[in-house]
């Protein structure tokens, strides 16, 4: 059984969605125990109107929630709340294997990193979503926001943590590795971003394919993108922005006059699957990567089905032994050689 802890008053959803997307999860997987963390009488009103195996639930009761606007910092010394009480279980009970959240993003890499703590030689856990691309897969944004400054030996880690992500959770053998720059060519970009596509390209255990610009990262033939947080939080915001500005253009367009409302139902269903492919939820959320066990945040505005899948992403990970491969990965390649090279 794949016991996954879900922290069921986080996000702006919250608790309504959680539970029902949990719900839909039970329902999927057989071999799956959900244990929520939040205010039990508000999680058992909602599972009050739902089917599911009772026999693989259970509520422990908190009554903080953790807001989207709180400080990490404050947040880490509230035990008693929804996220920091799933984390604390996480770590303690063997049995647990993952954790999905909808909330505030900084509380939960706070919570990661401290409470739960990092796989041993790990410098910084990192946000790494699943972005659709052209070829109909994903290409994984490794980082997206954890780390607005970094270093040389991190962006290396990323490269190596993202590529184990690539092949325990998609099955891709030999991930290509982009890092995410300004231009294609070898001396683009500052300092950091020179040092480490010199120590990428002498690195065991990743394809690295060079330098890539933000459109790469949907039109390119790469697996995975390495960034610095700020880079990659913007590129990923801009993405998101761009495919919702297309959707609202067609749909307003195609509702404008009899004559487009017709043509719409000609393209109904081509409109459906480009909006599939589009979708950057269809993974549930992105993986803290680098921590000691499974941890994925969900976007606060999720709605049930993508918590369904991100709870299914998560059992699908730790199934594959994300862990034991990232550990295997940073075991094969001497990255202190690269950090006493930076001084």
């Amino acid at each position: 059984m794949v016991k996954i802890l879900v922290d069921a008053m986080g996000g702006d959803n919250a608790p309504a969605a959680i539970v029902k997307g949990a719900a839909q999860a039970l329902n999927a997987d057989k071999d799956l125990k959900i244990v929520f963390t939040g205010k039990r009488e508000e999680i058992e009103a909602e599972l009050g109107k739902l089917s599911y195996d009772a026999a693989r639930v259970e509520i422990v009761d908190c009554r903080d929630v953790i807001g989207m606007n709180d400080s990490p910092t404050e947040a880490l010394r509230r035990g008693d709340s929804s996220l920091m009480k799933a984390f604390s279980i996480l770590k303690k009970d063997d049995e647990a294997c993952a954790l999905v959240t909808a909330g505030s993003t900084g509380a939960a890499i706070a919570g990661g990193q401290i409470l739960l703590g990092r796989i041993r030689g790990v410098k910084r856990a990192a946000l790494c979503p699943a972005i659709p691309n052209s070829r109909g897969s994903v290409t994984l944004l490794c980082d997206c926001g954890a780390n607005t400054e970094c270093k040389p030996v991190m962006l290396c880690q990323f490269a190596l943590l993202a590529s184990a992500y690539a092949k325990v959770g998609f099955g891709i053998s030999s991930p290509k590795v982009g890092l995410l720059n300004n231009g294609t060519e070898e001396h683009k970009g500052d300092a950091l971003h020179q040092e480490t596509y010199k120590f990428l390209s002498q690195m065991d255990g990743i394809n690295f394919v060079g330098n890539i610009e933000g459109r790469d990262i949907m039109l390119g033939d790469c697996d995975v993108a390495v960034a610095d947080g700020f880079s990659g939080n913007i590129s990923l915001k801009s993405m998101e922005g761009c495919g919702k500005l297309v959707l609202g253009v067609m749909k307003k367009e195609f509702s404008a006059s009899l004559r487009t409302k017709i043509g719409y139902l000609f393209l109904k269903k081509a409109i459906k699957n480009m909006r599939a492919q589009l979708d950057f939820e269809k993974v549930g959320g992105a993986l803290l990567l680098g921590l000691k066990k499974v941890v994925v945040k969900s976007h606060g505005s999720s709605k049930p089905q993508t918590i369904a899948a991100a709870i299914a992403n998560a059992a699908n990970i730790y199934r594959g032994g994300l862990v034991p491969a990232v550990e295997k990965s940073l075991g094969s390649v001497d990255l202190n050689v690269f950090a006493a090279e930076e001084g």
